[in-house]
């Protein structure tokens, strides 16, 4: 099994910072799926990092490149993760906090990886973090129609790790201890995916 790991945004990709400036996501995706990445190596799991470049790839990049793996490998032998920070404002410190997952519309094998990576959320994560859920489906994984959804033809889940427009939710995401947790729910969430 591959697991593909997308690194959210780039360095050019506007505005996506904390308010305060402390937080870029793209720096801050790319080392989450770097830490993600040695954990699962660490588990004797194939790793590749899809964006390993700063800037901001296209989308439609990133699923070509998706899809070459699914090609070489099999579609039914990679599956991939889209790492990001959620927000609720536009520059200015709001309420929202949490973490949640997405997966396409309708029932696939992405709903079994998110419900793998809810199970590790609900076991990990500091008490007091809300777990960010839509059960109009029956599962608690959001659905979009984002294109590194839509595009890959492997099972394919964007997390939204915490807010990083809530203060309360970004001392979490700039510390040591949550930054450990937070790597630690995508990889127990992806063994647990894969023993299943």
């Amino acid at each position: 099994m591959r697991v593909l790991l997308d690194a959210g945004h780039g360095e050019d990709t506007p505005g996506k910072q904390s308010p305060d400036g402390k937080l870029r996501e793209y720096s801050w995706n790319r080392q989450m799926a770097a830490r993600i990445a040695e954990g699962l190596k660490k588990a004797g799991i194939a790793v590749t990092l899809l964006v390993p470049e700063t800037t901001d790839i296209p989308l439609s990049v990133r699923a070509a490149r998706a899809n070459e793996w699914c090609r070489r490998e099999g579609k039914e032998n990679v599956i991939l993760i889209s790492v990001h920070v959620n927000a609720a404002g536009c520059g200015s410190w709001m309420k929202a906090r949490g973490w949640s997952a997405y997966t396409s519309p309708g029932k696939t094998k992405a709903d079994l990886l998110a419900e793998s990576l809810y199970g590790a959320a609900c076991e990990l994560l500091p008490p007091g973090i809300p777990i960010r859920t839509d059960l109009s489906d029956g599962d608690r994984d959001w659905e979009a129609r984002f294109a590194i959804l839509m595009k890959t033809q492997c099972p394919a889940v964007l997390t939204e790790n915490l807010f990083m427009d809530n203060r309360e939710d970004l001392a979490i995401l700039l510390s040591e201890e949550g930054q450990r947790r937070l790597a630690e729910i995508h990889v127990q969430g992806i063994l647990s995916y894969l023993r299943s």
